[in-house]
């Protein structure tokens, strides 16, 4: 089972900026596709962003243009870069394998 560990949440304005992180336990060339899911109170979850091996991303149309899924194959990490943050986007952000392994999730609230 590949062990998922999300960072990079917090509070932040609207307009701002974050970078979510998360690191896996095993090479990450080993695993055909990631994605950042986010679910927000009340609301069902959400696929945000999603990376194939072949470095192929997709997104949700409401962060396209405003967030950027990549991956560190030496670091065994993928990222979200999270731009022009809006109220909207507050939510609990997890990542999540092809395989169905899922983080703990981190944090992100924007708010003035």
């Amino acid at each position: 089972q590949v062990q998922l560990v999300e960072s990079g949440g917090g509070v932040v304005q609207p307009g701002g900026s974050l970078r979510l992180s998360c690191a896996v336990s095993e090479s990450i060339r080993s695993i055909s596709a990631m994605g950042w899911y986010r679910q927000a109170p009340g609301m069902q979850r959400e696929l945000v962003a999603s990376i194939t091996s072949d470095g192929s991303t997709k997104y949700a149309d409401s962060v396209k243009g405003r967030f950027t899924i990549s991956t560190d194959n030496a670091r065994n990490t993928m990222y979200l870069q999270m731009n022009s943050l809006k109220f909207e986007d507050t939510a609990l952000y997890r990542c999540k394998t092809i395989s169905g392994d899922w983080g703990q999730g981190t944090q992100v609230t924007v708010s003035s």
